[in-house]
């Protein structure tokens, strides 16, 4: 890409300014580059305060709307021979790729249909522009991928061979429906200014049946030529064309018919009509009958159609480079070079598929039209040898850099995956940093990514997706779906970070936030001492609540002695066992109570703040209602004990 400086002071991208110093500042994305000048002034000058950022993208083509169609469809195409790979051989496999290369045709016509609505819809003339020149390239795709399926996909021999030619220049070539509308809707067509012109357009692409249609035409306006047509019209009725003769059959054929065409033309029988003399001349493959209708056929390629027709109806595929570079020089005649379209087309005649796959890469502005093409013709097994020097074949290089691009959009990326799937050498570690790179704007786009990376076992990567969601929702401070995130990365420090924070927000309020979750944490709380406390914290709250109080005074008690409750929510924990020291019923035995004085004990003696702790009331009358509360218990404990074994 070629990026030219907006700013007045600026004259070259990285040479100097008028006034200022220029360097440019460079941050490199996965498919895009971020650019910005950067403007340093000299002594006693002020650069300017406005500066501005450019994104320059390697796929621009992937942000157009309306090649989504091209994207989406195209995706099923692709997977769907990924998997019929083993499934027919022989013919049936020939035809089953053939009819993919016709799908993948029939996606790029319908694209390029809907262009080019949009394009006469529109009222800016920028958009117009863009849409038409899209229109352009997409028929240029079509043009090539049509030649490339019947050279290379199709394969097709000698004499079907230029039936299928013959299909392709009149599908891309020349369109005359407008041109037969008007000549047949007007009052007197043989005598239309365009009359000829079509019938001629008719020959040129061996329609035989729609110019000897026209030519009647002529005949029935004027009598006179009656004879003349009759014998044209036998000619042209009898020119030898079909796929079910066998070679030596059609080449005898047809040199029987030429000798008839010749005679005539020799006899002078249409020497009166040039119309019809240079039609028959056409018939015998005059080359310069047929240049003299050059501005007909608009394309060399049509010109190659049209000689072969006439003179080599037999041609075999690897007779074509000699017959195509000769047409393209005598229709260019030196007076034009080459189009890169031509290039590739002549690269196709001679059967040179990397060169095609080369020049297409360069010219074409995406990687759609040559990662599909390649990875069909590799399925062709046509590019089997062919390796890159840096060890991936050309196939997987083309399908990696497409796959790249897709992964720029916020939604194709998607379909980048499917892509990298099929990559066996190089597409898991593409895949790897190109998901890390995915902005996981929404819990939805994040829960995709996930999934994608579970069911390929990318284990690194699900941990590094549960972090950043987990770090993004404790910012929020929505911790049920932090703890979430946390358990789902295996992360224990997070989750003992998140666990105190749920502690810590239960001291605040009073009660637990996300209950559902904490409740069903199962064999997720063992991730971390502290998530193991929470769990278990919460389940004594749920048997307290269910009135099981001695089964809660257990797990109380535990979670005091198992040292697995932080120091800092030792008092909280004292603090829970008041109501169960206060019931009717004596819920601690004697061995459990003096447990809790000893906790207790060590709470207020090994407190680091210990001055700072007596000194607060609210904490002095807890500790002293504790103690009141465990001697009651014990002496009620020791009464009951004591009753039991007196009895």
């Amino acid at each position: 890409c070629f990026i030219t400086c907006p700013s007045p002071t600026c004259t070259q991208l990285t040479g100097q300014s008028t006034r200022y110093n220029s360097s440019l500042c460079f941050a490199w994305g996965p498919a895009e580059v971020l650019v910005c000048e950067t403007l340093f002034g000299r002594a006693g000058e002020s650069p300017p305060s406005s500066s501005r950022v450019f994104v320059v993208r390697r796929d621009q083509d992937i942000y157009i709307q309306t090649l989504r169609k091209l994207f989406n469809e195209s995706h099923g195409i692709f997977m769907g021979l990924q998997r019929s790979e083993e499934e027919l051989a022989g013919k049936s496999r020939k035809a089953q790729l053939v009819q993919v290369s016709k799908n993948y045709r029939s996606v790029i016509r319908a694209c390029m249909e809907d262009m080019h609505q949009a394009a006469v819809s529109t009222r800016d003339p920028a958009l117009q522009g863009q849409y038409s020149t899209q229109v352009s390239i997409l028929s240029a795709m079509e043009l090539i991928w049509n030649l490339c399926e019947i050279l290379f996909v199709e394969a097709a021999t000698a004499g079907p061979l230029l039936l299928r030619l013959l299909d392709w220049v009149r599908l891309h070539v020349c369109d005359v429906d407008s041109m037969v509308r008007d000549v047949l809707g007007s009052e007197s067509p043989s005598k239309h200014k365009l009359f000829w012109n079509v019938v001629d357009i008719f020959v040129l692409q061996g329609r035989m049946d729609e110019a000897r249609h026209l030519l009647s035409k002529e005949a029935t306006a004027n009598p006179a030529s009656m004879n003349m047509y009759k014998i044209l019209d036998d000619l042209m009725k009898k020119m030898p064309l079909s796929n079910t003769q066998t070679l030596t059959e059609l080449e005898l054929k047809w040199q029987h018919w030429h000798e008839e065409c010749q005679r005539y033309l020799q006899d002078g029988t249409f020497a009166s009509n040039p119309h019809m003399e240079s039609i028959c001349k056409i018939l015998l493959g005059d080359e310069d009958a047929i240049l003299e209708k050059k501005e007909l056929m608009t394309t060399w390629y049509h010109f190659l159609v049209t000689r072969l027709l006439y003179s080599h109806p037999t041609v075999k595929p690897m007779e074509l480079r000699f017959y195509a570079q000769s047409s393209m020089d005598l229709f260019l005649g030196g007076e034009s070079s080459p189009e890169p379209l031509d290039l590739i087309l002549m690269a196709a005649f001679e059967f040179e598929m990397h060169q095609v796959i080369k020049e297409c890469s360069i010219v074409l502005s995406n990687w759609w039209f040559v990662a599909h093409l390649t990875d069909l013709l590799d399925h062709c097994k046509l590019l089997q040898s062919h390796n890159l020097y840096f060890g991936s074949n050309m196939r997987e290089f083309l399908l990696l850099e497409y796959a790249s691009g897709l992964f720029s959009h916020h939604s194709l990326w998607q379909l980048g995956v499917d892509y990298f799937d099929h990559c066996p050498e190089y597409g898991r570690v593409y895949l790897e940093l190109h998901i890390e790179r995915i902005p996981l704007s929404t819990e939805q786009k994040a829960l995709k990514v996930l999934r994608i990376c579970e069911q390929r076992q990318m284990h690194e990567q699900v941990r590094s997706i549960c972090k950043i969601m987990a770090m993004k929702a404790l910012r929020n401070n929505r911790l049920g779906s932090a703890l979430s995130w946390s358990i789902r990365a295996k992360d224990a420090a997070f989750a003992t970070l998140i666990s105190d924070r749920f502690l810590k927000d239960y001291c605040e309020r009073g009660c637990f936030s996300d209950l559902d979750l904490i409740d069903n944490l199962g064999p997720s709380m063992l991730l971390s001492d502290r998530l193991t406390f929470l769990g278990k914290y919460r389940e004594f709250h749920r048997l307290y609540g269910e009135q099981r109080f001695a089964e809660a005074a257990r797990l109380l008690l535990t979670l005091m002695t198992a040292h697995i409750a932080p120091c800092s929510f030792w008092m909280t924990l004292l603090t829970d066992a008041l109501p169960l020291l206060e019931q009717k019923e004596v819920i601690f035995s004697a061995e459990q109570t003096y447990e809790l004085m000893r906790c207790l004990e060590d709470l207020t003696a090994g407190n680091p703040d210990k001055q700072k702790f007596q000194d607060d009331d609210v904490e002095t009358t807890k500790v002293e209602m504790l103690r009141l509360a465990l001697a009651r218990n014990l002496a009620r404990v020791i009464v009951k004990e004591g009753t039991v074994e007196g009895s």
